[in-house]
């Protein structure tokens, strides 16, 4: 197969991002090549209704740990997105082995896989979980991309999340300047925004259960504008490093006044402790480099919650 510019590998892409990732793309004229565990699962169904998914969007049966479907699906491509990965709903009972390994590895398959298939830019979807747990951080400094969870503070606490994606993380950037391969990453907040598949996921389950009374913490960010700034950091070729995404610092306290006023029926906590928000984080290289802009938080609220409400989640 000839590798077109527009061909796009996208992993795990029947996850509440990369749907929106797809969506973008294919809006945009690209042909969409999307990894995801069975094509004829229904929780996937909802992608082959997406505006000019027919001809232009085909399904790969793919697992990270399995590195020939992963090259299968990228063959022809010029550039993927790597967004899948697991987030646990509970604590591994061996979080070594059942989170740690599955990141490391399954990273490294993309890596590999991108070199094989000759790939000339790979988009990495970290998080700002590998940006926010460094305590030697001054604390009056909001955090950029030059802030790197500390890895053994993650290990220590046993914050296997952040650690998990902090070395996927620094793996790929890694990878990527030792073979060749251009990598850069976009580290996003916590991720709100109208859903398109029918199924909770991580970040949507926060803010259902915020507005029935539960305690979250976040830097929140819209899907839609992560959508966006995937796509810029695909297409400028000036584009480099990694790329913190956030469009709001906000108090949790001030998160609860916001959604009482929009929805004054929902329960909220009263409470909200001294430590409502530890850290604060920067957005400033991706706005100033790329030219990503961000959505008002009062419309990604509402986008989220009525979605919700139209799904039958909340």
């Amino acid at each position: 197969m000839v590798m077109e510019k527009k061909r796009v590998c996208v992993t795990g892409a029947g996850g509440f991002v990369a749907s929106w990732i797809v969506k973008l793309l294919l809006s945009k004229g690209y042909i969409v090549h999307g990894t995801v565990r069975d094509p004829s699962d229904e929780k996937n169904a909802h992608l082959n209704k997406l505006e000019r998914a027919r001809g232009n969007l085909k399904l790969f049966k793919a697992n990270l740990l399995d590195y020939d479907s992963l090259l299968s699906a990228m063959v022809g491509c010029a550039g993927v997105v790597h967004v899948a990965c697991p987030v646990p709903t509970t604590t591994p009972a061996n979080p070594e082995v059942e989170m740690l390994e599955p990141a490391v590895r399954g990273t490294l398959n993309i890596l590999k896989a991108c070199s094989e298939a000759k790939v000339k830019r790979l988009v990495y979807i970290s998080s700002t979980a590998a940006v926010i747990f460094d305590p030697k951080w001054p604390e009056d400094r909001a955090k950029d991309e030059t802030c790197w969870s500390d890895k053994e503070f993650c290990r220590a606490t046993e914050n296997w999340y952040l650690l998990g994606k902090t070395e996927a993380e620094s793996i790929a950037l890694e990878y990527g300047k030792q073979n060749g391969l251009d990598v850069v990453a976009i580290n996003p907040g916590t991720v709100f925004g109208p859903v398109m598949q029918p199924i909770l996921n991580w970040s949507t389950l926060l803010l259902v259960n915020f507005v029935k009374g539960e305690y979250i913490q976040i830097e929140p960010v819209d899907a839609r504008d992560v959508a966006d700034a995937v796509l810029l950091a695909y297409e400028k070729p000036e584009a480099k490093g990694r790329y913190i995404c956030v469009g709001h610092n906000i108090m949790i306290k001030d998160l609860a006044e916001k959604l009482k006023i929009l929805y004054p029926d929902f329960s909220y906590l009263e409470n909200f402790g001294e430590d409502d928000h530890e850290y604060w984080v920067s957005s400033e290289k991706l706005q100033k480099e790329l030219g990503w802009t961000y959505r008002p938080l009062e419309e990604t609220l509402v986008d989220s919650i009525e979605s919700y409400k139209e799904a039958g989640l909340l």
